[in-house]
């Protein structure tokens, strides 16, 4: 039996992705902070699936994790969902919720990466992390989170390498979408530097990502954006840092305009 596992799976895009994850014949194993959501999630899946509660900040819970599936199975995939986003001023932040931020999207991702490898060495695997793609253009807004997702990005090219060069049978993939319509986004409707995450006509929705995902199970690439308009124009102007933030002005515009809208209209 093949396993897989989601963290992060308790709801929005970690649970369309287990959803679909078990509709490809992978028996799943949900991991939430939440634990009630994890457990929710793999209630609604069924056919085998089962849940844990994580913390991914904690090294130990990776290999806790991997040992269970592998339990059950042959652990095959592994997807590093779990993330949390803030948007505001860096120096508006205080301490504890820029550590809580560089923690799960970024220690929870490679502690989760290093559990997964470990497990997969020897059988081969594919484990894939959810970026942003706020890892390759600026996101003023956004710092902090664009920062953790350029260092998601960063480190899965440079994980690639690695394992390529070791001769290790494992594929590894980085996604990396626009804002998504889930909880985590709308949460920042209210936030007056959250413009950029709705700088769009219209969000992208968990079944367009998790679509992605899925398809890279059966094609693995490297790294993939969505969509790919958008990731086109991140990067022309990733060379030129000064000049994309002059023309990000009137997304800043469209952004904050959109944002207001949502957030009367909730």
């Amino acid at each position: 039996m093949k396993v897989a596992v989601v963290t992060g799976a308790g709801k929005g895009l970690g649970r369309e992705i287990a959803r679909g994850l078990s509709a490809k014949g992978f028996a799943v194993l949900a991991t939430d902070l939440d634990e009630g959501a994890a457990r929710a999630t793999a209630e609604a899946i069924g056919d085998g699936a089962w849940s844990m509660r994580q913390d991914v900040r904690d090294p130990s819970s990776h290999h806790e994790v991997a040992r269970a599936a592998a339990e059950r199975g042959s652990l095959a995939l592994w997807v590093n969902n779990a993330g949390v986003l803030h948007t505001g001023h860096a120096w508006d932040h205080d301490d504890e919720l820029v550590r809580h931020m560089i923690e799960v999207n970024v220690l929870g991702m490679i502690w989760g990466a290093r559990a997964a490898v470990a497990a997969m060495r020897d059988g081969g695997g594919h484990l894939i992390n959810i970026a942003s793609l706020s890892s390759i253009t600026p996101v003023p807004g956004l710092a902090v989170y664009g920062a953790s997702k350029q260092a998601v990005l960063g480190f899965t090219i440079s994980l690639a390498g690695d394992i390529k060069r070791a001769g290790l049978p494992i594929e590894v993939s980085a996604v990396c979408p626009d804002g998504i319509d889930t909880d985590m986004v709308s949460s920042q409707r209210g936030n007056e530097q959250a413009g950029l995450v709705f700088a769009t006509s219209k969000l992208l929705n968990v079944e367009e990502v998790a679509g992605v995902v899925l398809d890279l199970v059966d094609r693995p690439k490297l790294a993939v954006s969505v969509p790919r308009s958008r990731a086109a124009l991140a990067h022309v102007m990733r060379p030129f840092p000064e000049f994309s933030l002059k023309v990000l002005k009137p997304f800043l515009w469209f952004g904050e305009r959109q944002r207001k809208k949502t957030n009367e209209e909730s």
